[in-house]
């Protein structure tokens, strides 16, 4: 995607209008870490650094092919995955009382 923009402002609207596209994917993406606490039967499970690690990995090559700064891209999916962990263990945690486990 080449748009050219012609003042500051038109730059912010485009940011703008793609964090709203970001946030969105985020909370889609949020939904599916909440189902995944579902089937992880273990808090080791849930941290899944290997996985981590493939997940990483792809962005990686993605940004790459994508022409986006691969380095910002590893950046911000680290800090995203460990987000996302932090809000899983609070799911499986609540899932596991619930369920009268340890």
């Amino acid at each position: 995607m080449d748009v050219r923009c012609n003042s500051l402002n038109e730059v912010r609207e485009n940011i703008d209008n793609i964090d709203r596209e970001i946030v969105a994917l985020l909370a889609a993406r949020g939904n599916f870490v909440t189902q995944a606490a579902l089937f992880k039967k273990t808090t080791s499970e849930v941290k899944a650094p290997n996985r981590v690690e493939q997940v990483i990995s792809k962005v990686i090559s993605l940004a790459q092919e994508q022409g986006a700064n691969s380095a910002v891209v590893e950046s911000v999916y680290r800090a995203m995955i460990s987000a996302f962990i932090e809000a899983e263990l609070k799911e499986h945690s609540r899932l596991n009382e619930n369920r009268g486990e340890p």
